[in-house]
C-alpha cells in the first residue's frame, strides 16, 4: 500500500495457451501470465520488475521463460558506473554534427531498439472486469502533474548548448625562429635533428603537467585538460555543440498519467510521429496505429502520481520525454520513474531521422537522466531497458550498455550479464544464478495471507475462501501469489468478482 493509502488493485488472467512471438514471428510460441492492473503504487511495480515483470500499457506480463520460445531476461544498467563504448560515442558525435552543423548521415544504422515489440500478443484479447474496482480508499493520492513540466524538463538531459561544450583545439607549437647558435656561421642558426626537437617538446609537456599537477593539489577542482579520468556520459553528450547551433534540440520531460497540461497541449504532435513511425519502421497498415490505441499503451498507466521526502523533485510516476528539434517533437521515449529506477517502456521517432540512430541516442540520455536523478534521490542508481531476448539477435544491442545484470528467473536475483552470455550461448533459458542451494526469497509460504478484494471489502484470501464456500479458485490464486511473491500477494489486491 502506497504511503497515501492507497492499494494497488489487479485482475489476473494466467496465462496457458501460446499466442504469437513478437521477436520470431513464431504463431503459438509466446507463452506468458497477464494481469490488467486498474491500479498500482510504484514500490509494487518496482517489485514486480524485479521479479520478471513488465507493464505494456495497464496491462503487466510475465513470460513463462521455461516455455515460451524466446526467454525474455529483464536487463538492468548500473547507470553510475556507465562509460559509453565507442559505437555510443560515435552516435553522440553524429547527433551532435548534424546538430551544430547540419550534417545528416546518408546510410540508416538499425540499432535494434525498433526490434522491440510494443505489446505481449496475450493482452490483444484482455479484458478488465466491466464493473469497477476501484472504489477502495484513493482519496488522499496526491496529484504532482500542477508541478511545471518545463521546469523539470530542463534539468532532464544537459542542455546541448553549453559554453563549456566545445572543448578548446590544442595549441599547436608555432614556428618560431631559432635563436642564433655558435656554429661555424654565427649569422646561421644551430642545426638541429627533427629528433631533438620532439624531445624538447615532450619534455616541455611533462614539465606543464607536473605544473597543473601542483595547481590542482592547491585547488581541488582540477581542469579539465590536467585530469586523467575519461570523458563523462554528459561530457561527450555536449560535446562539440557551438554557443549558437544550426538545429536546436531540447529535451522535455511531461508526466502522461494524470497527462499534465503540456502533455495535453502536445499530445496530438506527439501522437502524428508514433503513427508515422509505425507505419514506416513496423510496416503497419494506417488504419493499425490509431489514437485510440497509442492512448491504451503508451499514454494510459495504471501507475499513480507519488513523491516522497527522499525521492527526486519529478516525483515517481509514467511520463514520456520528448525531444523537440527546432520546436517540432522528432522523437518520444515513454518512462517510468520508480523508486529504485528509470524504466524505459518504448521509444517512437520521426522516421526523417532514423539514420541519427535515435534509439541508441535516447537511451544514453535516458541513462544521463537516471544520473541526474540519483543526485537527488541515492537509491534511484538504475536504467532498466525492459528485456533482454539473447535468441533474437536484433535484441543482443541492450547488452551493450554495461555494466549491466540480467534476472535470474528461478531466484530473482541479478547476475552481470557477463556470467550470463556463455550460458545463454548453450540453451535460450538458463537459471543464470549458479548457486544451486539459492532460492526465492519471496516464495510464496502461506496462500491464506494473499489479499483480495471482494464486494469493494479488503479481506485475505482465508477470509474470502470461508464467505465463498464451494470457489474454485484457488489453484488460480496461488498461481498468481506465486509469480508476484509473497511480500507482493500481500500487498497488492486481486480482484475477486
Amino acid at each position: 500500500m502506497a504511503a497515501g493509502g492507497s492499494y494497488s488493485i489487479v485482475e489476473y488472467f494466467g496465462g496457458d495457451g501460446g499466442y504469437r512471438c513478437g521477436y520470431c514471428k513464431h504463431e503459438t510460441g509466446n507463452f506468458s501470465h497477464g494481469m490488467w492492473s486498474h491500479n498500482m503504487t510504484v514500490q509494487d511495480y518496482q517489485d514486480l520488475i524485479d521479479r520478471g515483470w513488465r507493464r505494456s500499457g495497464k496491462y503487466v506480463y510475465k513470460p513463462v521463460m521455461d516455455k515460451t520460445c524466446c526467454p525474455q531476461y529483464t536487463i538492468r544498467c548500473h547507470a553510475l558506473n556507465f562509460h559509453p563504448s565507442k559505437t555510443h560515442k560515435k552516435t553522440l558525435k553524429k547527433v551532435n554534427r548534424f546538430l551544430s552543423k547540419g550534417e545528416m548521415p546518408v546510410e540508416r544504422h538499425d540499432e535494434g531498439r525498433e526490434g522491440e515489440p510494443m505489446v505481449s500478443a496475450h493482452e490483444e484479447g484482455v479484458q478488465p472486469s466491466p464493473q469497477d474496482p476501484l472504489e477502495v480508499d484513493h482519496s488522499d493520492v496526491q496529484d504532482i502533474s500542477t508541478s511545471p513540466d518545463t521546469d523539470t524538463t530542463n534539468s532532464a538531459a544537459p542542455t546541448p548548448a553549453r559554453e563549456d561544450a566545445a572543448p578548446a583545439p590544442e595549441e599547436k607549437t608555432p614556428n618560431v625562429t631559432p635563436k642564433p647558435g655558435k656554429g661555424a656561421d654565427p649569422c646561421r642558426p644551430l642545426g638541429r635533428k627533427a629528433k631533438d626537437i620532439r624531445k624538447e617538446r615532450r619534455l616541455q609537456k611533462e614539465q606543464q603537467k607536473q605544473q597543473e599537477a601542483k595547481s590542482s593539489s592547491v585547488d581541488p577542482s582540477p581542469s579539465k585538460s590536467s585530469s586523467n579520468q575519461p570523458k563523462s556520459l554528459e561530457e561527450f553528450i555536449t560535446e562539440s555543440l557551438p554557443n549558437d547551433p544550426l538545429h536546436r534540440l531540447e529535451v522535455r520531460l511531461v508526466r502522461s498519467n494524470p497527462p499534465s497540461p503540456q502533455f495535453k497541449a502536445s499530445f496530438d504532435a506527439s501522437y502524428q510521429v508514433y503513427k508515422l513511425y509505425q507505419m514506416v519502421i513496423h510496416k503497419d497498415p494506417p488504419d493499425k496505429p490509431t489514437e485510440s490505441q497509442f492512448k491504451r499503451f503508451l499514454c494510459d498507466s495504471p501507475l499513480e502520481a507519488e513523491t516522497a521526502p527522499d525521492g527526486p523533485d519529478v516525483g515517481y510516476g509514467s511520463f514520456h520525454q520528448q525531444y523537440w528539434l527546432d520546436g517540432r517533437i522528432v522523437a518520444v521515449g515513454v518512462l517510468d520513474i520508480l523508486p529504485s529506477c528509470v524504466s524505459s517502456v518504448y521509444l517512437y521517432y520521426h522516421p526523417d531521422f532514423s539514420s541519427l540512430s535515435l534509439g541508441t541516442y535516447s537511451a544514453l540520455r535516458e541513462i544521463a537522466f537516471t544520473r541526474q536523478l540519483q543526485k537527488q534521490s541515492p537509491k534511484l542508481a538504475y536504467y532498466y531497458l525492459g528485456f533482454y531476448v539473447h535468441s533474437c539477435p536484433k535484441m543482443r544491442y541492450k547488452g551493450q550498455y554495461r555494466p549491466s545484470d540480467l534476472l535470474c528467473p528461478e531466484t530473482y536475483t541479478w547476475v552481470s550479464i557477463e556470467r550470463c552470455i556463455p550460458r545463454l550461448e548453450i540453451s535460450a533459458y538458463s537459471r543464470l544464478n549458479e548457486n544451486t542451494h539459492e532460492g526465492d526469497a519471496c516464495a510464496l509460504k502461506e496462500l491464506g495471507r494473499v489479499l483480495v478484494l471482494h464486494r469493494r471489502t479488503v479481506m485475505p484470501y482465508v477470509a474470502y475462501a470461508r464467505k465463498r464456500k464451494g470457489s474454485n479458485d484457488e489453484k488460480e490464486v496461488e498461481q498468481y501469489a506465486s509469480l508476484v511473491g509473497q511480500t507482493c500477494a500481500e500487498r497488492i489486491l486481486l480482484y475477486r468478482a
